[in-house]
């Protein structure tokens, strides 16, 4: 049950960005229409072998690290320098690149949120940080030196579980911080950054924990990338800064992109008595499984159920609806047409991060809800780059007998698609994130007003 009256204010957040050498960058980068998509040289080593080689990727260099390559085994990161100084070597040599990412995102959030070193170490204070699959970059190399060129277990190094497993940023950060409350992670698929972020809402709304430290993170690393390109779902044919093209009716996939996005959370009534500055305000978190035994395609009812439960108050509606908006054919109207059956087609505007700097995973949901966070700062709703044409035509879906959902092609529904950024009233932001299995996660954050 909720506990009478607490309410959770976000009063921190960092992470890491593409292209960004701090939140900062990422904040004029995306209100100044620009996209953080590029060439990877790493990926067109492997032209011939992969469909696509664009990304949204984050090198060391890039993050003020160093990889210290293990020296009886090839292009293998034993540990990594921090030329920043910002993370003790002994926090580095149990982490990986994402988990790094992670640390340092609540490193920043927590130094905006104000809190003190007894707030951070109380009891009070929780972590739940995930990402969407296993170390893979350090699994690869651990796994093949063992199994393909019969090198002994310890050739990897001792450090190949801790760096691996799967609630490995979790727990870095909390080792770093020495936070004793809870530490956990949610692995959702692409929904895995908002759905941390929403489990910590509610161990703060239940009254389990005053403070967290929540997000998601998708590490670089080939590994994942190749996985997806092997599905044929990602972009190709199009130049880097045209790729990820929500909604667009010439889209062919999704741009496989990497970053991290934490937010240090807080109860509404502690945060103001200490004068805290409040990003935002979470007003719900709802989600939800699609339930009809599909892995991949999208549920229009799951996500009318989504909506409702989001939204059980029809008054608090949301100015901005923040899109999952991947560029994937049948996800994109499933999703346009999902939110025009909820809010109907006036009155708000949709914006899509993933067409500035691709889709980032587990570290979608988080980075995106930061990107929500900044729309409420600057007042400004984000573009949805490159949907230069929307179907004239109805989709495929929308001719079957039994489909009840709006009846018009999602060219109708251009005006609420914006191309660049511009400047509106904002109150409220909905966010919204899906992931294979058919889970759905959604978020609504107001301004404190």
């Amino acid at each position: 049950m909720q506990v009478a009256g607490r309410k959770v204010a976000v009063v921190g957040m960092g992470g890491a960005f593409p292209a960004c050498k701090d939140l900062n960058e990422f904040d004029h980068k995306l209100f100044t229409n620009q996209s953080l998509v590029r060439q990877w040289d790493l990926a067109v080593q492997y032209e011939k072998q992969i469909r696509s080689t664009v990304s949204g990727y984050i090198t060391e260099a890039e993050m003020g690290l160093e990889a210290v390559w293990a020296p009886i085994t090839e292009k293998y990161p034993e540990t990594y320098i921090d030329t920043l100084g910002r993370i003790p070597d002994a926090n580095l040599s149990t982490a990986d690149m994402g988990s790094i990412w992670a640390m340092l995102g609540a490193q920043e959030a927590t130094q905006m949120a104000g809190w003190s070193k007894a707030e951070i170490e109380s009891e009070q204070t929780g972590v739940v940080v995930g990402s969407g699959g296993a170390g893979n970059q350090i699994l690869r190399v651990a796994w093949h030196y063992f199994f393909q060129m019969g090198k002994k277990a310890r050739i990897a190094g001792a450090h190949t579980v801790d760096r691996s497993m799967s609630y490995r940023e979790a727990a870095n950060i909390s080792c770093l911080l020495k936070t004793k409350g809870v530490c956990e992670s949610i692995t959702s698929a692409c929904a895995t950054g908002l759905g941390n972020i929403g489990h910590a809402y509610r161990l703060i709304k239940f009254g389990l924990q005053d403070r967290a430290i929540a997000g998601g993170v998708e590490g670089t690393a080939l590994e994942t990338f190749i996985g997806f390109d092997g599905m044929m779902i990602l972009s190709k044919g199009f130049s880097p800064a045209e790729s990820s093209r929500p909604f667009d009716m010439h889209r062919n996939g999704f741009v496989c992109s990497f970053g991290a996005g934490i937010v240090a959370l807080e109860e509404y009534e502690m945060a103001k008595a200490r004068g805290a500055n409040i990003i935002g305000v979470i007003n719900e978190y709802f989600n939800n499984s699609d339930g009809d035994g599909d892995m991949f395609y999208p549920s229009f009812a799951g996500q009318q159920r989504l909506w409702k439960g989001l939204l059980p108050d029809k008054g608090l509606r949301p100015d901005v609806v923040k899109m999952h908006g991947t560029s994937t054919p049948v996800g994109d109207s499933v999703e346009l047409l999902s939110v025009v059956d909820a809010l109907g087609d006036e009155g708000y505007h949709m914006a899509a991060p993933k067409s500035q700097f691709g889709h980032m995973l587990g570290g979608a949901g988080s980075v995106e809800l930061i990107t929500a966070l900044l729309m409420l700062k600057n007042q400004q709703v984000l573009p949805c780059l490159n949907s230069e044409t929307l179907n004239p035509e109805l989709e495929g879906f929308q001719k079957n007998a039994n489909w009840s959902g709006p009846d018009k092609p999602l060219a109708a529904y251009r005006h609420l698609v914006p191309q660049k950024a511009f400047a509106k009233e904002i109150n409220r932001v909905a966010c919204l994130n899906y992931g294979f299995g058919g889970t759905n996660s959604a978020m609504l954050v107001s301004r404190d007003i």
